[in-house]
């Protein structure tokens, strides 16, 4: 299996996704001029439950595209703090 994301991660991504349907009935019945704000606060609450569950993901390893600058850089900054002394 290619997505090896931990199960409270994959859960995280449902309840977004189920907010951002809440929020599209929302703004449907606000051009319906049938205001429900009752999709309005249940987006708000799996959005914000999601988007905790989603922090716990891990950070992808970095993947050393720019490397070579880095290094570049770094020579330089070490180059001309000794040439200031």
């Amino acid at each position: 299996m290619e997505n090896e994301d931990p199960l409270i991660v994959r859960v995280g991504t449902f309840f977004m996704v189920m907010g951002l349907g809440a929020f599209v009935l929302f703004v449907t019945s606000d051009i319906a001029d049938q205001v429900d704000f009752d999709y309005l606060f249940i987006a708000m609450l799996l959005l914000g439950v999601g988007w905790g569950f989603r922090r716990k993901k891990a950070p992808p390893p970095p993947a050393g595209r720019f490397e070579y600058l880095r290094k570049l850089r770094n020579k330089n900054k070490g180059s001309e703090k000794s040439n200031q002394k």
